[in-house]
């Protein structure tokens, strides 16, 4: 039995090590980007594997409540995340006591997955987000809508959803495909 065991941490060491060799890849194409010391015309590729391992070491760190967050490109310009989330937990890391009712509604992990549509061009991003799944429910229209204006944006001030924000550090575009994003450097 001892000899069909040994493998499992050889294999747990191998792929831990791959994830944080790509999330210090990562880290140091965020800093490249950031020192606004790239040329114009740059492609700074980032790959689904780095950023899937970034995501993994930094939502968790900033978020109690997530878990197992991760991140695909399932079409050009079309980007899905999924992780389990505690809605209660989320609400109350971030300082909102959800009511009685609503807390009981929401406690617990749920699996979320939320698709959305990005834009990119002349220093600008637009985030549309087309649908989100919570379980076995599919929201999207009014009450998608409605979600986002009445439980993200009180949660995430900052969000920017639907319209267009700036990029910053010079980024011309975000090229969002299957294999990973291309960020380009503007003027």
């Amino acid at each position: 039995m001892k000899a069909t065991i040994w493998p499992i941490p050889l294999v747990l060491a191998v792929v831990l090590s791959a994830s944080y060799t790509d999330y210090l890849s990562v880290q140091k194409k965020f800093r490249e980007v950031e020192s606004d010391r790239l040329r114009p015309g740059t492609r700074v590729e980032l790959t689904l594997a780095e950023l899937n391992a970034y995501v993994e070491q930094e939502v968790p760190a900033t978020t109690d409540g997530v878990r197992q967050p991760k991140l695909q490109v399932i079409a050009p310009g079309v980007a899905r995340g999924s992780a389990l989330i505690d809605f209660a937990k989320v609400g109350w890391s971030q300082g909102h006591a959800p009511g009685w009712l609503l807390s009981k509604m929401l406690e617990g992990e749920h699996a979320v997955t939320v698709t959305a549509r990005i834009r990119s061009a002349g220093g600008q991003a637009t985030v549309d987000v087309q649908q989100v799944e919570i379980g076995e429910i599919s929201v999207d229209g009014r009450t998608l809508d409605f979600l986002i204006q009445h439980f993200l944006l009180p949660l995430y001030p900052n969000a920017v959803v639907g319209q267009p924000f700036e990029l910053g550090h010079r980024i011309e575009k975000l090229d969002v495909q299957p294999g990973g994003v291309g960020v380009v450097i503007g003027r």
